[in-house]
């Protein structure tokens, strides 16, 4: 389908998202969390679509934030249900079955950085900045930022990010844990396509249920997490693809998996 805020193209089982309004430093406002959604369940409803790349237009921002110019005119009623729309965006985007890798090419801030934290791995450029600013505009992180930038980083190190409300370079992410790998601005997207097509290489079913149970670790106890993870590693075994990979390992030779 057509996107106004955005860009989604597939290359084989890699779909490339762009939010497409460089004009702003791509800034998230309703519509751009509209299509955000919408583009998400046309990803998962490709069945051929193994791994998504998200990243922003141009080079200096991946996304800066939401859109400041909208969110001064809203009312409390509009800002909770522009809250909540952007949280429903990013709760699509995390619970994709499909892996997510931001390629995150300039600014990431407040939205952007909770953009950043709904996906599963970040590649940052060398200029990438982060950081949940909120505070200096008078308000707090409404797309997620409370809740997840504690998982990504620790709850001291939110707090510090959160209440300062400052910005972090890409290396001081990367300190952190929030970004996984930290590359020149040329390198960033080959890189993070390179990871996408490896992940679309691997079987569908174990890289769903893997990132399923990576996920809700979070929320439970370590040994309700083990029993989980228990529990799908034994329903992989008969699949197509399980077959298939110790066959091919066995017999020294590339798996051609199916998803089945």
């Amino acid at each position: 389908m057509a996107y106004n805020t955005l860009t989604l193209l597939f290359d084989g089982p890699v779909a490339t998202l762009t939010i497409q309004r460089p004009e702003v430093l791509n800034a998230l406002n309703r519509n751009v969390l509209a299509e955000l959604r919408a583009a998400v369940a046309e990803v998962s409803a490709t069945p051929s679509c193994r791994c998504m790349v998200i990243t922003g237009a141009g080079p200096k921002s991946f996304v800066a934030g939401a859109d400041i110019a909208e969110m001064s005119a809203m009312t409390r009623e509009e800002a909770v249900t522009f809250a909540r729309d952007g949280q429903a965006a990013f709760d699509d985007l995390e619970a994709l079955p499909i892996p997510v890798i931001a390629a995150v090419n300039g600014f990431a801030l407040g939205g952007g950085c909770e953009l950043v934290l709904a996906c599963d791995v970040v590649y940052a450029a060398q200029n990438a900045l982060f950081g949940q600013p909120e505070v200096k505009l008078g308000v707090i992180p409404g797309f997620g930022g409370t809740a997840r930038l504690i998982r990504a980083i620790g709850r001291k190190s939110a707090m510090e990010w959160i209440l300062g409300g400052d910005t972090y370079p890409a290396a001081e992410a990367l300190r952190l844990g929030l970004v996984q790998k930290v590359l020149p601005a040329d390198d960033l997207m080959p890189q993070a396509m390179e990871l996408a097509r490896k992940i679309a290489s691997r079987a569908p079913l174990a890289v769903a249920l893997a990132k399923r149970l990576v996920l809700g670790a979070t929320d439970v106890c370590c040994r309700d997490a083990l029993e989980a993870e228990a529990q799908a590693f034994s329903a992989l075994f008969g699949t197509v693809d399980q077959k298939e990979g110790m066959e091919a390992f066995l017999k020294r030779r590339p798996p051609v998996f199916v998803g089945s």
